[in-house]
């Protein structure tokens, strides 16, 4: 019988501690992950470079350095990344010239337009947007309301590290609260005929207001939008200094992404609004493409811009005529070991955005239960 070396049985111990720790840590009912659909793409990426980072070390007799989650051990890096995942769909990060037809109408069909040479179509056509947010007239809205909104989305639902295949188009309503105190039920989300509560992680034994989150970039209200700073200048400052960044992640891409969270299933003062499109136009990196497709296949032009880490391209779609806002898709940039340039792996079109009086309330007074 051969002994085990007492270090061995304690690294393994060590790990086994870590994987308790972290299921203790995650809710014990099922929780909604609110992170917008090409946010999710994005982490999976990440965790799927790590798990094949480190199976390619150990392939290779590499020694790596030890880190606290142990990522680099293969047969242990999946059950870490699956429980990460889990993690991260508890966490709560939530999130609004004619255009040249050209290409398919389908959004699965790929990319029909290019970006632009440089950034200064971008400018100008942000400018354009900036001006028609701030002739747009938005009520207030209160906090005892809800912010609706009503999308059509395709996402990823292939297996990690493979070629990406788009999943069906489905519906998805969220009714996000507007209390700017601390808060642990922050809305609704209706989805694949089912309502989720959205609601913050409280790990277990903890006292339920010390895991509440304020209004802020994390949870945005009407209220929180309208005090931030109009100037664009100061306002891209916060966004930079609040915005949180993984690890070798490219810090503009990221204020870019979360501007995008936010004018994507919000409604917001169109002072703020405005300062949000001109906020954006100072982002190094931004583009301009002449067409782009929709989740439900309106066309129109997109602001763009490209995270050469992952060879994306995240597109916020608008209406070439009116400049409304359509909605966004993720497209890759170059060919990667997953797929084409071209390649579509997230769309959503936003299709309706209004403010009710109760969770679960439809505009208009409608009040359909999903099944729970």
């Amino acid at each position: 019988m051969n002994a085990t070396p007492a270090g061995s049985e304690q690294g393994e111990r060590a790990e086994l501690d870590e994987l308790g720790e972290l299921a203790r840590l995650l809710p014990a009912g099922p929780v909604e992950q609110v992170l917008p659909p090409g946010r999710r793409s994005h982490h999976k990426d990440v965790l799927m470079q790590l798990i094949d980072r480190d199976r390619r070390d150990e392939a290779e007799g590499a020694r790596p350095s030890p880190t606290p989650r142990r990522l680099y051990r293969p047969a242990r890096s999946a059950l870490v990344a699956g429980a990460v995942a889990v993690a991260l769909a508890a966490g709560l990060t939530v999130g609004i010239g004619a255009g040249r037809h050209g290409g398919g109408g389908d959004a699965r069909a790929g990319a029909p337009g290019t970006p632009s040479a440089g950034s200064r179509s971008a400018v100008v056509t942000l400018d354009r947007m900036a001006a028609v947010a701030m002739n747009t007239d938005v009520q207030p809205v209160r906090e005892d309301q809800f912010v609706y909104a009503r999308s059509r989305v395709a996402e990823n639902v292939g297996e990690w590290g493979k070629p990406v295949k788009l999943g069906p188009l489905h519906e998805r309503q969220v009714w996000f609260s507007q209390q700017q105190g601390p808060v642990v039920d922050v809305g609704l989300i209706r989805e694949d005929g089912q309502d989720w509560p959205i609601e913050v992680g409280v790990p277990d034994g903890t006292n339920p207001r010390d895991s509440a989150v304020p209004a802020g970039v994390q949870r945005p209200t009407y209220a929180w939008l309208a005090s931030l700073p109009t100037e664009p200048g100061h306002l891209l400052k916060r966004l930079y200094a609040e915005t949180p960044v993984e690890k070798g992640d490219d810090r503009d891409q990221e204020v870019f992404n979360e501007i995008g969270n936010l004018i994507t299933e919000q409604i917001m003062p169109p002072a703020t609004a405005a300062a949000f499109f001109k906020a954006t136009a100072r982002i190094p990196g931004v583009t301009e493409v002449d067409d782009a497709v929709d989740a439900v296949g309106r066309h129109g032009i997109a602001i763009a811009r490209e995270d050469v880490r992952h060879g994306t391209r995240t597109e916020w779609i608008f209406d070439g005529r009116t400049l409304d806002y359509l909605g966004e898709r993720t497209v890759f940039s170059r060919d990667t070991g997953r797929d084409k340039a071209g390649t579509v792996s997230e769309s959503t079109a936003v299709l309706e955005r209004a403010v009710v009086d109760k969770r679960g309330l439809e505009p208009g007074g409608r009040r359909r239960a999903g099944r729970s």
